[in-house]
């Protein structure tokens, strides 16, 4: 605790000086003020005694919470100090009351405070003792006795203090003296004692002066004279039977009713002893208008209601005269102390009102400072007030009776905007009184909400070729908060597409989330891409959240078929040739075409849109082999051009055409016969088949059966040594290199199953011999040829070796023993594609798919010149347009792009096969598994071109 002293001296009062103390005790602040200070004067400067900073006061709006009655005083929020608003009359406040206290509440906001300042007022000097008449008369008998008393008016002082009444002074005379009688409550009250009897016939009236001083400095006072009368006769007054009546009345006494009777006597007699009752001439008119005496009786009944909050007690003279000539009279007091009951409600007073509070205001802040009070006392007055409901708030107790309301939890403006808080005050009285007030307190909103967007990844499809600057989509998001918080703009994060940014590509409108494009879109360039939308709120700080836009492009049909096989420049025409002893469905050719489009539009058909007859070619829809309707006559031109259209199944659809001149001459002849017809032999023939069939494919069990078991017997003594198992050849097979291994591999990848024979030897390149199997084309045959010789076989490995690398191409064929001749399996089905239905005769017994004769062998310069334009057209096509086809587009009729190059002449065919490098399982068998059946002579390889020569010519 400390205290601090300042001396002020005021203009108006140039000789008085007084002490302006203010105390600090517990974060209270009091200060201690005379009355009658000019309006405008310093108490004191509140806002640096409060510990606040004068330049902020303003801006936090420092003020005094408003009371019921006067403002007596006011903040000057320029110096932050409290100053004289109103005229303070301490008389007027306080009353008698020794103790002139006025709370103040400071409030400041910003955030929400409050302190409680109290200000002591002090009294000065500035009331003499009055009385209530200036002019009075007594009545003495002459036959009184000396050392009678007789009641005189009191002075009123409304000072307090040492300014109060402190004594009484008479003029000198010789009969009469001044005494001075100390009431219960302090009260100073004159008396006339006669000192010496008076005699009427000597001086009948005798004036008296009566002076009344208080205790100030420089001490007022006042005077009030007096006439005794001497009277002649009527020797005794009357006398009351008690010097002070006290009695305790309800404050909800009913009017009429009795309150307390007074009784006087009078020794005289006759009409010298009637007496009449009445108030004292100095009775205050409040006690004359609340209560009534009887002339007769004296009963003095209630006439008006009472009200302790008024009134808590009354103090009055009653006066008894008699008959009498002269009169006389006698005085009695009389003391009413007025009940309090508990007939007043609490009364609820919002001191502060709630302001809008944020949301994320923390716990315990103020929101409003609230006042209950009740104008009954004790027990009645005891007010306590609490909230009817469960609020995120709570009531704290400050002081005399003031509650603030601070927050009790946290709060959430999306749940609940605002409270409405209903407030109930009660008293302890019994029955207690209540009271009900409601406030309502708005929540401020705070940017606590990210966006959120209607969905949690967005999928767009847009098709290629598309306008640039259409709309692709929209997104949307929304944001639970008000105002500025709620505003939200879109953005495109920053991101590589193909290394380019991805906002050369789309462009987004910030203001409602709709995505366009920048320019047209190429399927077969990009396909698929992300990107990362941000949607970010306008509030301080800003909130954002993502989400992820997958952009599929859609193909169009933009792509026209493009000719593979044959490699003829557009427009010009391909020649090549055929047996004129060619039979009904003999294979002329096979157009091969890839589309760049996926999808339905990449599926490519073909038809013979001119011929120079049509009714000798036709040509396959899906594998576009061109075959022999009938088989060809001696009439049928030497020269026949075909004009064959390539379209895909797109929308529109896309087309090209390729012109082929097929030239009949005579001298070739068919390798291999059509099975189609054999299929008309007699039936003799077809039970033969059959017979070697089974045969066949027992015979196929058995040895594979065996087969396996060396193979596991081989593989365990090799293991230590080689990773893979492997068979080598033996001198049977034709092979004088031990070195040289067969693998079969079987590959089952895509729609196309074949059987892949891997052999070379172990230091060099190798070579593959291959069988394919197409499930899904128009013709499946299955032919095993029986080689020319085994020399000629392996002389055409020899070449082949020289001629090509074989990390791009391998040999297709199977080295096996030769077959029985006319054996033949046919596999139902063959799909679309340059490789669906292709033969692959094979110079040793090689698997064959696909029958009908090949055109007469060209020479070597023509075979090789052949061999190094269809690598260099297969490799590109491999490359290029292979990817377009993957497992998002599944088709029944896929082209198939390891395309196999058909040398025109030769029974060999060559692949590129980029899945050679890759290792793939292994099953391995013996060259002698497969059934010997005896076959047609196969066609001429370039590896047996010269020794056939020689043979025609022998």
């Amino acid at each position: 605790m400390w205290t601090l002293v300042k001396i002020k001296i005021f203009p108006w009062l140039a000789l008085w000086m007084f002490f302006l103390l203010w105390n600090t005790i517990e974060a209270q602040t009091r200060y201690t003020i005379p009355e009658e200070l000019d309006v405008g004067s310093v108490v004191g400067n509140i806002a640096k005694d409060l510990g606040f900073d004068i330049s902020k006061i303003s801006d936090r709006k420092l003020r005094i919470a408003p009371g019921a009655g006067k403002q007596y005083f006011a903040v000057d929020l320029g110096k932050g100090e409290l100053i004289v608003n109103e005229r303070i009359d301490r008389e007027s406040l306080c009353g008698q009351s020794a103790s002139c206290l006025l709370p103040l509440q400071v409030i400041i906001e910003d955030p929400l405070q409050f302190y409680r300042v109290e200000v002591e007022i002090l009294d000065i000097n500035d009331n003499s003792p009055r009385f209530k008449s200036e002019e009075n008369t007594v009545n003495v008998a002459e036959s009184t006795l000396p050392g009678a008393r007789i009641p005189l008016e009191t002075a009123q002082d409304p000072d307090v203090g040492a300014n109060m009444l402190r004594s009484y002074t008479l003029n000198k005379n010789d009969f009469f003296k001044l005494n001075v009688k100390n009431s219960r409550d302090g009260t100073k009250i004159p008396e006339l004692v006669l000192e010496n009897a008076v005699d009427r016939e000597k001086q009948s009236v005798h004036h008296l002066i009566l002076t009344a001083f208080d205790g100030g400095s420089p001490a007022r006072l006042g005077i009030a004279k007096f006439t005794v009368i001497v009277l002649d006769n009527n020797d005794n007054a009357p006398s009351f039977e008690q010097d002070l009546y006290e009695i305790h009345v309800s404050e909800n006494t009913n009017p009429g009713t009795l309150v307390l009777t007074v009784k006087a006597d009078d020794l005289d007699e006759g009409s010298n002893s009637a007496i009449v009752y009445s108030f004292g001439s100095q009775t205050p008119d409040d006690v004359k208008k609340r209560f009534a005496i009887d002339q007769e009786t004296g009963e003095i009944t209630l006439s008006h209601e009472l009200d302790y909050e008024i009134g808590p007690s009354y103090k009055f003279d009653v006066c008894a005269r008699d008959k009498g000539t002269p009169s006389m009279e006698g005085h009695s007091d009389v003391q009413v102390t007025v009940i309090d009951v508990n007939d007043n409600s609490p009364e609820i007073t919002i001191t502060s009102s709630p302001k809008p509070i944020r949301e994320d205001a923390p716990v315990g802040t103020m929101v409003a400072l609230i006042s209950a009070k009740d104008l009954d006392s004790g027990g009645n007055g005891q007010v306590s007030l609490r909230m009817s409901s469960d609020y995120p708030f709570k009531l704290n107790p400050s002081f005399a009776d003031h509650y603030a309301l601070v927050t009790h939890s946290t709060l959430d403006r999306e749940k609940y905007p605002e409270y409405r808080i209903e407030l109930e005050a009660s008293d302890s009285g019994s029955p207690a009184l209540t009271s009900i007030k409601i406030i309502t307190v708005d929540i401020l909103d705070v940017n606590d909400n990210p966006p959120v967007f209607s969905q949690p990844s967005y999928t767009v499809y847009v098709r290629e070729n598309n306008a640039a600057g259409s709309i692709m989509c929209s997104v949307s998001a929304s944001d639970p908060d008000i105002g500025e918080n709620a505003k939200i703009s879109y953005s495109i994060l920053d991101s590589k597409v193909q290394d380019m940014s991805v906002s050369s590509y789309i462009y987004i409108n910030s203001d409602n989330g709709s995505i366009f494009s920048m320019h047209s879109f190429d399927y077969e360039k990009l396909k698929v891409f992300q990107i990362q939308v941000q949607a970010k709120d306008h509030g301080s700080p800003s909130l954002s959240s993502n989400v992820t836009v997958h952009v599929f492009i859609l193909d169009q049909n933009d792509n026209a078929p493009t000719v593979i096989y044959p490699s003829a420049v557009m427009g010009s025409v391909s020649h090549q040739k055929m047996p004129r002893s060619a039979k009904a469905g003999h294979l002329a050719t096979k157009i091969s075409a890839v589309d760049a489009d996926s999808g339905h539009n990449a599926w490519i058909s073909y038809r013979l849109v001119e011929a120079t007859d049509s009714s000798l070619f036709s040509v396959n829809l899906y594998t576009g082999e061109v075959r022999t309707k009938r088989a060809v006559s001696e009439q049928d031109d030497s020269s026949q051009r075909l004009l064959i259209e390539i379209q895909d199944n797109g929308e529109p659809v896309q087309s090209a055409t390729v012109t082929v001149n097929l030239l009949l001459e005579d001298g070739l002849h068919e390798p291999i016969s059509d099975f189609r017809q054999k299929t008309a032999e007699p039936s003799k023939r077809n039970s033969k088949i059959t017979f070697y069939l089974i045969i066949s494919l027992a015979s196929v069990s058995v040895l594979s059966l065996l087969t396996f078991l060396i193979l596991v017997v081989k593989c365990v003594r090799n293991s230590r040594s080689s990773s893979s198992c492997c068979i080598r050849r033996a001198d049977s097979d034709g092979y004088k290199n031990p070195n040289r291994n067969l693998q079969l591999q079987l590959n089952t990848d895509g729609p196309i199953k074949y059987v892949e024979v891997l052999g070379g030897d172990m230091l060099s390149q190798s070579q593959s011999f291959r069988s394919c199997l197409s499930p899904v084309s128009e013709f499946s045959d299955f032919t095993l040829v029986k080689p020319s010789s085994t020399t000629d076989f392996q002389d055409m490995i020899n070449v082949l070796d020289a001629s090509l690398p074989d990390s791009a191409w391998t040999f297709e064929s199977q080295q096996q023993k030769p077959p029985n001749n006319d054996w033949r399996f046919t596999q139902q089905g063959q799909r679309p594609g340059p490789s669906g239905a292709g033969p692959h005769p094979e110079g040793a017994g090689g698997a064959i798919v696909g029958t009908g004769p090949w055109p007469n062998p060209p020479t070597e310069a023509e075979q090789l010149q052949a061999l190094m334009a269809a690598a260099n057209e297969v490799s590109e096509a491999t490359a290029t347009l292979g990817p377009r086809y993957n497992a998002q587009f599944p088709m029944q009729h896929v082209p198939d792009y390891r395309q196999n190059v058909y040398i025109p002449g030769s029974t060999a065919t060559l692949t590129a096969n980029p899945q050679q490098m890759m290792p793939q399982p292994a099953l391995q068998g013996p060259p002698q598994a497969m059934p010997q059946v005896d076959v047609p002579n196969a066609a001429q390889t370039p590896a047996s071109k010269k020794k056939s020569t020689k043979k025609d010519k022998k």
